[in-house]
């Protein structure tokens, strides 16, 4: 069992769940069945609306909610074209967490918790994470430079970024960005996460709603083969492969945002993650992915990292000096 209670861990508290393990809400990737096999394997099942127009959005919310009686989340990026519908669905479903990102958390924070819902924000430095906590959020993200799609400007390592924010908030704190392991669960917990959010190990799993061909690049992934791109648009980590090459070839030349923006176009993402396109589309995933080679049921991948992390824990206890 892990070595946790609901009255010594917030984030188990705040959310209702068994382990302080949370799978990160992806775009192209995170639909109903996975949010649902995670939450029904212990951990916190997260339904990515960043690529939802807001009728599917509704649709995943209600098979979420049919697939599994244990709680589950959105994640809802605030810079989305149609934000207000999907708060209005997002209420209207009686989610009860939702997780922010890629926006100022102030618009919209106090609107989901007078609705009753749980407010957990992504932050990639200190300053941001404070004016979160301003803002009033229940808990924070903080997610690392290791981390893959969008990412933050400043380049902070998980290892140096969570030290960084506990010192700085007093909120629940979940750690993110190359965590793929129980082993790396428990380094970040000794950081002071009371959680970890995990991405690029659940794409690879068989309810991910990611190509399968983008499935088998991540797995013939190898080190230094992911890069981030496009810092003077949004910061991006992707998976090599020509489109990729293409943008850091501009961006070595010196393009402009506008010609980076008019190659980048629209549906990049969609392109490459859920229709599989590994020449044009863009493959956002993590540094991890270099460790991972196997394509899993969600419940495995959760069952391993806890388990893992019960022993790794185990063990440290032993080495006293």
């Amino acid at each position: 069992m892990l070595i946790c209670t609901v009255n010594s861990n917030p984030i188990l508290k705040l959310f209702g769940i068994k382990y302080p393990l949370i799978q990160a809400g992806m775009i192209w990737c995170s639909g109903w069945r996975l949010a649902s096999a995670v939450s029904n394997a212990g951990g916190l099942g997260i339904i990515g609306a960043g690529s939802m127009y807001p009728e599917v959005l509704q649709q995943h919310i209600r098979k979420c909610k049919a697939a599994t009686n244990l709680p589950f989340a959105v994640n809802l990026p605030l810079l989305y074209p149609e934000i207000e519908k999907h708060i209005a669905i997002i209420i209207a479903e009686k989610v009860k967490i939702v997780f922010t990102s890629a926006g100022n958390p102030a618009l919209y924070t106090p609107i989901l918790k007078k609705a009753g819902i749980c407010v957990v924000h992504v932050v990639a430095n200190q300053k941001f994470a404070k004016k979160a906590a301003d803002a009033g959020v229940d808990a924070l993200v903080a997610e690392g430079f290791e981390a893959g799609g969008h990412n933050g400007k400043e380049e902070t390592t998980t290892l140096c970024l969570i030290p960084i924010i506990k010192v700085a908030v007093n909120l629940p704190l979940i750690a993110a960005g190359g965590i793929a392991t129980g082993r790396a669960m428990a380094a970040m917990i000794a950081l002071g996460a009371d959680a970890v959010q995990i991405g690029s190990r659940f794409v690879m799993s068989e309810e991910s709603s990611a190509h399968e061909y983008f499935k088998h690049a991540i797995a013939a992934a190898k080190e230094g083969q992911t890069k981030l791109a496009l810092k003077s648009l949004t910061p991006v980590r992707l998976l090599d492969n020509p489109f990729a090459e293409c943008i850091h070839m501009l961006e070595k030349q010196g393009a402009s945002k506008e010609v980076l923006a008019e190659k980048l176009g629209r549906g990049r993402a969609k392109k490459g993650m859920f229709e599989g396109d590994l020449i044009e589309g863009e493959l956002e995933i993590g540094q991890v992915s270099a460790f991972i080679d196997q394509i899993m049921p969600a419940k495995s991948i959760v069952n391993e990292i806890i388990n893992e992390y019960n022993q790794t824990i185990s063990h440290i206890a032993t080495q006293q000096y």
